[in-house]
């Protein structure tokens, strides 16, 4: 049982079967940088209980975003702004981009990168690069459903739309209606053959 009187070593033991464990951590623990580079090394969720200090702390939050993008959401603003470390966070989960400065949501390169990991960030994302055919290609490629989120002129384009259904065929309920009707009636010959 952790608790307030719990050493590093064996909080960071206990960290390994549970991160959660991190709550009852002493506070003095929950301020150390040395400490807490180890547990957010073996799981970036520890970060959540990390100090306010250490949450504003630049190699801490590397740390914690390669084990888990998503632990972004506990970063200082200041952090949530910084390339690198939104860079890091949407390498490793496309979601992480939820939690980034607004500045990040016009990045093309930071929502290129998001994309690549999940398609279906696409729904976060500014309306613009719902039109970019590069970012569209990479997110249908990552998950075909994106193309939910695709602009109209988009969900007509046949490479965009042949990429979704390979990922998941289930997407071509969002192509657009003469593309959809082409492939229905290609369907139906390719059945007629048989």
């Amino acid at each position: 049982m952790i608790d307030e009187n719990s050493t590093k070593e064996e909080v960071l033991k206990a960290v390994k079967k549970d991160w959660r464990v991190l709550e009852y951590a002493s506070d003095k623990l929950k301020n150390d940088r040395e400490f807490f580079l180890e547990a957010v090394k073996q799981n970036g969720e520890a970060f959540l209980y990390a100090s306010k200090e250490l949450q504003g702390d630049r190699e801490v939050v590397l740390e914690a975003v390669k084990q888990d993008g998503c632990a972004l959401k506990y970063a200082s603003e200041e952090l949530q702004a910084d390339r690198e470390v939104v860079m890091e966070a949407v390498r490793q989960n496309g979601w992480a981009l939820k939690y980034t400065s607004e500045e990040f949501d016009f990045d093309r390169e930071v929502v290129l990168e998001a994309v690549k990991k999940d398609g279906r960030v696409l729904v976060l994302v500014n309306n613009t690069f719902k039109n970019d055919r590069e970012v569209m290609l990479e997110a249908v490629r990552q998950s075909g459903t994106a193309l939910a989120w695709a602009s109209y002129e988009l969900q007509a384009d046949r490479e965009v739309v042949m990429e979704a259904v390979k990922q998941d065929g289930r997407s071509l309920q969002y192509a657009s209606n003469e593309l959809n009707l082409e492939m229905a009636e290609c369907w139906v010959k390719c059945m007629e053959e048989k």
